[in-house]
């Protein structure tokens, strides 16, 4: 009885994180293969929010945060903005990208290959429990002078690393920015050849 009552959490966390992950490989394999890029950019917002809850019920709340506002929120916004000034139908290609879709398999092949000789997650034993962990957890306050753990590791021991995201967010906000001053020059340029015959015409 006590063992039973013992796993039935880790039961529902297991049935639910194969639920979160085939609704995840659902949305991925949709946003790709759909060919309006309006409905593929909320497909990825939706695929956004779904990483968020599986960060969530692996008790990586910090890196929830993040996903649900730079992949749901931010990165959408900026995609609605770059298909606004390009177009919603993705043009199709000349030639079938056997190369890039073969690199890409190769690449997942390998990463899942990696992943077989990790540990175990929430093993007590596991490296990062044993040296990472309890340093950061006796150390951190001491060394940063932030008493939040977390936030201790994001803004200081992986300080380069969120340099690194924010550094990446703001390219992509000035890339949108260049975007919209460039469509707005190409429309002045355009209507000022048609307002030069519309006064020629007035004055004839």
């Amino acid at each position: 009885m006590d063992e039973s009552a013992q796993e039935g959490p880790g039961t529902i966390d297991l049935y639910l994180n194969i639920i979160l992950l085939v609704f995840v490989v659902a949305t991925g394999i949709a946003a790709v293969w759909l060919r309006n890029l309006l409905a593929s950019a909320m497909v990825l917002g939706i695929y956004s929010l779904l990483m968020a809850t599986l960060w969530v019920v692996m008790d990586a709340v910090d890196v929830a945060f993040t996903e649900a506002a730079v992949g749901a929120g931010v990165t959408t916004v900026l995609m609605l903005l770059a298909i606004a000034l390009t177009g919603r139908q993705e043009k199709r290609a000349r030639a079938r990208p056997w190369l890039p879709l073969g690199v890409s398999l190769a690449t997942a092949g390998l990463l899942v290959y990696a992943t077989l000789g990790m540990p175990a997650f929430g093993i007590a034993d596991a490296p990062a429990q044993l040296h990472v962990a309890p340093y950061y957890l006796q150390q951190a306050e001491a060394e940063t002078g932030v008493p939040n753990v977390v936030t201790a590791v994001l803004a200081s021991y992986r300080g380069f690393d969120t340099l690194g995201e924010v550094t990446v967010i703001f390219t992509a906000g000035m890339g949108v920015l260049v975007l919209l001053g460039s469509a707005g020059l190409r429309r002045q340029s355009a209507s000022a050849p048609a307002k030069g015959d519309s006064a020629k015409g007035n004055s004839a």
